[in-house]
């Protein structure tokens, strides 16, 4: 295993020690520091050890799923940029990958050019999205803070540009994990094990109506900061100070969901009436 601290650092996990080599060797080329592993437990050790800017990760391993290690990354709120490697190229294999975290999809047999074209790119976006987010802050009563957003885990109480939100029990766990984890793309499935408990696990629909419900209590009070990712999660996230200095406050629906090139895209209208569901609304109930 090869490694520096002064270029990029990319970790490579494939089970073949051909692709290992070719691939290290075209990365060390190119001015990247690598590291290596051929199994996922071990590719799991060094992510967590050597924190690299990019894991190239194949699908098909020996003792765990690259699916399952994607999955296990960001779980324990790991964003690094992850590039599977795969002969799997079936759509439904590349829903999966995506949808459990992943950032881009590369079938074997591969360009070595374009493979380190992606990577360059894939680092590019990765650094503009760092530096387009502040992260949230928590001062010393224990609030949160993202923005203008104010939340208080200990009186369960939620501000936005001084003015106080009302929230449901369910609503305010949502938020409280998107800024706990704010400026990283949380999955559906990443958010209904930790908001709602694996007895929900498949029903990404209610993860889509709270966002909805939570979309509409906060952002006639300023740019939206809660963000869709297509096809894969949400992010709440810092807007960039231009826009709050264009908004003028001008209600919701503005810039809030964004497809894989960033371009705004319609929410379909899940909720319905005052935007938390009747449980919610009469008893206070988790749904």
């Amino acid at each position: 295993m090869i490694e520096a601290t002064t270029h990029p650092h990319v970790l490579v996990i494939d089970d073949e020690p051909n692709i290992r080599e070719l691939v290290q060797a075209a990365l060390r080329f190119h001015n990247f520091s690598v590291s290596t592993a051929g199994t996922g437990g071990d590719g799991l050790t060094l992510a967590r050890e050597r924190h690299p800017d990019l894991i190239l990760l194949d699908v098909m391993l020996p003792d765990i799923s690259g699916f399952e290690i994607c999955q296990r990354l960001r779980h324990a709120g790991d964003n690094v940029p992850v590039i599977y490697l795969t002969a799997r190229d079936t759509p439904s294999d590349t829903v999966t990958g995506l949808s459990l975290g992943g950032d881009d999809y590369v079938t074997k047999p591969f360009s070595v050019e374009a493979l380190i074209a992606r990577i360059h790119a894939m680092l590019r976006r990765t650094r503009r999205e760092e530096t387009a987010v502040t992260e949230a802050t928590r001062d010393e009563h224990g609030v949160l803070r993202v923005a203008d957003l104010e939340l208080n885990e200990r009186t369960w109480g939620v501000r936005r540009a001084g003015v106080p939100v009302e929230l449901s029990p369910t609503e305010f766990r949502l938020l409280a994990y998107m800024m706990n984890h704010a400026g990283r793309i949380l999955t559906r499935a990443q958010l209904l094990e930790n908001v709602w408990g694996w007895d929900y696990a498949g029903q990404s629909q209610i993860v889509e109506t709270y966002v909805s419900y939570l979309r509409r209590k906060l952002d006639p009070l300023g740019p939206a900061l809660i963000h869709t990712k297509r096809g894969v999660g949400y992010s709440i996230r810092v807007p960039k100070a231009e826009v709050y200095a264009s908004s003028g406050h001008e209600g919701p629906g503005k810039g809030k969901d964004e497809s894989s090139d960033g371009r705004p895209t319609p929410e379909p209208d899940t909720g319905s009436g005052t935007g938390a569901p009747p449980q919610d609304r009469q008893d206070g109930t988790d749904s």
